[in-house]
């Protein structure tokens, strides 16, 4: 047997997988494949306080290794979703860590506002400060070390439960921006956020994306090697602030860089379009990468590659 407990921070989870935001839907959709409960968390759709259509369509394209897409944070916002979605995470037993963004910080301290009395089962907030699909960038905090110390405080300050920054590599000093979120308040950085891209149709010669900037968020394994870098950065800077590592995670090995990185939990996204059942895969051949090699505990990896 292997002990699969990790903590972030104050919250302690049974094993270090999760579903990524914006990949498994706002509810409890991936229950019709396997119990949600048996993951470390459940990381819904980023949620607005207010409801959101998105971007036009085509939002999504395969781009071999990895996945653009444009959805725009499309969601019912936080109100609704407390009335018609929680519920079906709480009946599957579910931990779950919402996740929320704005284009201001009053929006985003107006949506924490909304999550202030919300039931116990949402253990974290993951503050989205990096999604790059939103008016091409435009509302990237995660860009500027001050924008983003100013939400997570706003955010830390509006409701009591942990909150976790969710930032990108695409910025030039991604520790810093991490050391900000760490002052401000944040129990745990989340680690890398889709990256800008686009697709070009050489035969139409228009964009293959129908945001209003023409580009995505690029996804999937092209973009593993980055996210194992900025863990990797992030832990050597900042051995005491907690990290979840996201980003192209499709195996139990994959999970495992990242872990030996410096992450202490592990998320998995556009693998699940591929196969729903992605994230307990993934937990599965973790856990038999542990046992095969006499690793009794996932936390005596945490950080391996550093000693």
């Amino acid at each position: 047997m292997i002990d699969a407990t990790t903590r972030i921070g104050d919250v302690q989870l049974p094993n270090p997988i999760m579903t990524a935001s914006g990949t498994s839907g706002h509810g409890a959709e991936l229950d019709a494949y396997f119990p949600l409960a048996m993951l470390g968390a459940v990381v819904v759709k980023s949620l607005a306080a207010e409801p959101w259509g998105g971007n036009p369509a085509p939002r999504l394209r395969d781009v071999r290794e990895g996945m653009l897409n444009s959805v725009g944070l499309q969601g019912p916002g936080v109100e609704a979703w407390l009335a018609n979605d929680l519920p079906s995470l709480q009946r599957a037993r579910a931990r779950v860590v919402v996740s929320i963004w704005g284009r201001t910080i009053e929006e985003f301290e107006k949506a924490a506002a909304q999550l202030a009395g919300a039931a116990d089962d949402i253990i974290a907030v993951e503050v989205n400060l990096s999604c790059p699909n939103l008016d091409g960038g435009a509302h990237l905090f995660a860009h500027d070390g001050r924008d983003t110390s100013s939400v997570v405080t706003a955010v830390v300050a509006a409701q009591s439960r942990p909150v976790w920054a969710k930032l990108t590599a695409h910025v030039t000093d991604v520790v810093a921006i991490a050391s900000g979120a760490q002052d401000a308040g944040a129990a745990a950085v989340t680690v890398t956020n889709t990256l800008f891209g686009m697709a070009i149709d050489p035969n139409t010669r228009h964009y293959r994306l129908g945001s209003t900037a023409g580009g995505g968020g690029l996804s999937g394994r092209a973009i593993h090697p980055v996210a194992v870098r900025a863990v990797h950065d992030i832990h050597v800077a900042l051995p005491e602030l907690p990290i979840v590592g996201v980003g192209g995670v499709a195996s139990g090995a994959d999970a495992v860089e990242l872990l030996l990185a410096g992450a202490s939990g592990v998320q998995v996204g556009t693998a699940t379009f591929a196969d729903p059942r992605a994230p307990l895969q993934v937990l599965e051949e973790l856990e038999q990468w542990c046992a095969a090699r006499g690793v009794r505990a996932v936390t005596e990896i945490i950080g391996g590659v550093h000693a």
